[in-house]
C-alpha cells in the first residue's frame, strides 16, 4: 500500500481545466500520469451543452470568465496548470492563446500549458513542419486550426473531417477504432507527423498502433500537454506506448 500511495502523489501537482461536457481528458491524464504526480481537475463552462460545438460556441468557451475556476485551482497549489480545450483558443489565434496562458500563470502562480500551444510545441519538438491533421470539429474550426498552425510555421498538407456534424456527446463518443480510421484517412506520404486535435477525442489509446502502421509520429492534444509538462518539470516520460514524441522530443 505504501508504494501505491507514493506512486499516486507526493510529487508534482497537475491542475487541469476541463470543459464541462468533456469525458475523455480526465481518463487520458490518468493513463499518462507520471509516477508521483497528482491530478486536480476543475470544470469550465462558457458554452451550451445542447448546441453543436461550432466556432462560436468554442470561441465563447475561450472568452469565458476564468476568475472563479482559477481561484479554485489555486487551492491545490499546482505546479503546472493545463488549459484543456484545444479549439477554445484555436478559434481565436496564437496571440489570444498566449495572453490566456499568461493570465492563468499570473493568477494561479503555476506554469501554464494550453492544449493548442502544446500541439505546436510537440510538433516542433519532433522537427516536423508538414503534418496531416484530423479532428472531430466542424469544418470551420478545422480551417481555423490549420491557420493557427500555419502562423506558427507548420503546414497541414492533408486533413480529414468527420462525417456529419457531431455534438458534444458525439465527439466524446468516438471510439478508438473511429479515431484510428480518421487518422488513416488524413495521412499522406508527404506528412511528417499526424496530428489529432481535441482533448475529448480518444486518440491517446491508438497512438502506439497508429505509429506502427504509419511509420511516423502521432501527436494528440492530451499527449502533447503531458509532454510539455514533463519537460517543464523534468519528470520521467509516462511510457513508450504514448508515442515517439516522448522518445525523440524529450529534452
Amino acid at each position: 500500500m505504501k508504494d501505491i500511495a507514493q506512486d499516486s502523489r507526493g510529487g508534482a501537482r497537475f491542475g487541469v481545466f476541463v470543459p464541462f461536457t468533456n469525458t475523455n481528458l480526465e481518463p487520458d491524464m490518468m493513463l499518462m500520469r507520471p509516477p508521483g504526480v497528482s491530478l486536480h481537475f476543475a470544470r469550465l463552462g462558457g458554452y451550451d451543452a445542447d448546441e453543436i460545438p461550432d466556432e462560436d460556441q468554442m470561441a465563447g468557451l475561450g472568452e469565458a470568465a476564468m476568475d472563479e475556476p482559477l481561484r479554485l485551482i489555486q487551492g491545490v497549489k499546482p505546479d503546472v496548470v493545463f488549459y484543456g480545450c484545444t479549439s477554445a483558443t484555436l478559434t481565436h489565434g496564437p496571440a489570444f492563446d498566449r495572453d490566456l496562458s499568461a493570465k492563468i500563470s499570473a493568477q494561479s502562480g503555476a506554469q501554464t500549458v494550453t492544449a493548442a500551444s502544446a500541439l505546436v510545441h510537440a510538433i516542433k519538438s519532433l522537427g516536423a513542419r508538414k503534418i496531416a491533421f484530423a479532428s472531430p470539429y466542424v469544418p470551420m474550426i478545422n480551417d481555423q486550426a490549420i491557420a493557427f498552425l500555419k502562423s506558427e510555421g507548420i503546414d497541414a498538407v492533408s486533413r480529414a473531417d468527420v462525417d456529419g456534424t457531431l455534438d458534444n456527446e458525439g465527439q466524446g463518443a468516438l471510439t478508438p477504432d473511429d479515431v484510428e480510421a480518421l487518422a488513416l484517412r488524413a495521412d499522406m506520404q508527404e506528412a511528417e507527423a499526424v496530428v489529432l486535435s481535441c482533448t475529448d477525442m480518444r486518440s491517446v489509446e491508438v497512438i502506439d498502433r497508429l505509429e506502427a502502421k504509419l511509420g511516423k509520429p502521432v501527436v494528440t492534444s492530451n499527449q502533447a500537454m503531458v509532454f510539455q509538462a514533463v519537460q517543464i518539470l523534468g519528470l520521467p516520460s509516462p511510457g513508450p506506448q504514448f508515442g515517439r514524441l516522448f522518445e525523440r522530443g524529450h529534452a
